[in-house]
């Protein structure tokens, strides 16, 4: 809390005078690039690791960067908080694209692996069965096996949250409509490094500047 408190200080002495303009214009409305899902972990800083700034990302953040499955008429099984944000972002923000972002050394990974006990945390366990499904590997994805296996399934989950997105008819459709891109990455924490998973090669590659020119040249020719 010391050093939250200090940081917010710091914010206000050094860095506010720099920004106001920034937020003048925010406090008249956003419009995010994209909706992110992201682990709660403290290690995974989306805005760091993109570089991004106050209104380029609607996030949402949560044990294991899960979305829980939508149910008849579009309901959420579980999280109507997280289902809310889905919806706000596609219907008032009209996001064009959602990332889901899984990391290593992922605790919420670990768990499902059978590495971490749950014993005592009864949310936690039931939350986490949304990810089961990445326990069994897709075969049409050419994996690292040389990763431990918790982060293989960190990959694996990422790309389950897409399914578990598409559920909801709201992003099923926008996507056949071409109006909304989904995407899987990984965040290496020990490198860090960002993945996004090349459905052509079908594996996690390194967003390096090349990987990245080659990615905004698909965004740019499926507008």
């Amino acid at each position: 809390m010391k050093r939250l408190l200090a940081g917010i200080a710091h914010f206000r002495k050094k860095i506010r005078p720099g920004y106001r303009e920034t937020f003048a214009k925010l406090a008249l409305g956003q419009k995010p690039d994209c909706l992110f899902v992201a682990c709660s972990d403290s290690r995974v800083v989306p805005n760091l690791f993109a570089s991004s700034d106050p209104g380029d990302l609607f996030v949402i953040r949560n044990p294991g960067n899960i979305v829980a499955p939508g149910g008849p008429g579009g309901k959420s099984q579980a999280d109507e908080s997280e289902a809310g944000a889905l919806e706000f972002a596609l219907l008032r923000l009209e996001v064009p694209d959602i990332v889901v972002c899984g990391h290593s050394e992922c605790g919420a990974m670990r768990a499902i692996c059978g590495d971490l006990s749950l014993e005592g945390a009864p949310n936690l366990q039931s939350w986490l069965r949304h990810a089961e499904n990445a326990l069994r590997l897709p075969p049409h994805v050419e994996f690292d096996t040389r990763l431990p296996r918790h982060n293989l399934v960190a990959q694996a989950n990422a790309l389950a949250q897409l399914e578990n997105l598409r559920s909801y008819p709201i992003v099923a459709e926008s996507e056949r409509r071409g109006r909304l891109r989904l995407h899987a990455w990984y965040f290496d924490i020990a490198m860090a490094e960002v993945q996004a998973f090349d459905a052509e090669s079908r594996r996690f590659m390194v967003i390096d500047e090349a990987h990245a020119r080659r990615m905004i040249a698909r965004l740019v020719r499926r507008k």
